[in-house]
Order: structure tokens, then sequence, then C-alpha cells
């Protein structure tokens, strides 16, 4: 089921270029890549994550309510990353040309059956 999922969030996004389903720990549930030489999705996966723990701590230290989406932009990419449980984040990578918004809609959208899928 997931495979599904985030085959659709990609290739409906526009100019999308991988999805997965990870633990907080870093390890992934379910990921769906389109093929882009350059990049080690692998590698800025595990990397993100990192990040994005640490920025759940801190969120969670400020007590400012329960982390949502952190969005990331570089020369190249952007990552979307949505919660889904305490233990698990949808991150979606599009190409700086793809269409940003139609990601993040996408990834809200189809948050409620991922985090079915998780139960």
């Amino acid at each position: 089921m997931f495979s599904e999922i985030l085959q659709g969030i990609v290739q409906q996004s526009g100019g999308g270029i991988g999805a997965v389903v990870m633990g907080y720990d870093g390890i992934a549930i379910e990921q769906y890549l389109e093929p882009v030489e350059g990049l080690d999705f692998q590698m800025l996966t595990v990397e993100y994550a990192n990040v994005i723990k640490e920025i759940k701590k801190t969120v969670e230290i400020l007590d400012t309510g329960q982390m949502e989406e952190v969005s990331i932009k570089t020369e190249r990419f952007f990552v979307i990353i949505r919660s889904l449980t305490e233990e698990y984040f949808l991150a979606l990578t599009l190409d700086r040309k793809g269409n940003f918004g139609k990601g993040r809609y996408l990834m809200l959208r189809d948050t409620p059956k991922l985090i079915e899928a998780l139960s």
C-alpha cells in the first residue's frame, strides 16, 4: 500500500524525485524513486532524518505543539517533510522546477492513508 501512495505523490506532484516513509531513527519503511543522476537519495533521507529528529526534540522542549511540517530549499531541490506519527514521517523531494504547492497538497491529502497503513 505504501508503494502505490508514494508513487502517486511523486508522479502527480510535477517534478517529484522521490518519497519515503521513514522512522526518526533513519530507517526507511518504504520509498519510491525516479532515477536522478548525481543524487544519493538514501543518504539524503538518512541525513535529513537526523536533522528532523533534532527539530522534533526542540519543538517538544519549547512546548509549542506537535511538529507538523518542515520544508528545506536548496539550489537543486525542495524537500518537504511531514510528520505522520511520533515515530514516522513522510519526506518528498522535488526538483526546484517542481510544483512545491502541489507536492504539499498531495502529502497532506495522503497523510491519513499512510497513518492508517502504519497502524
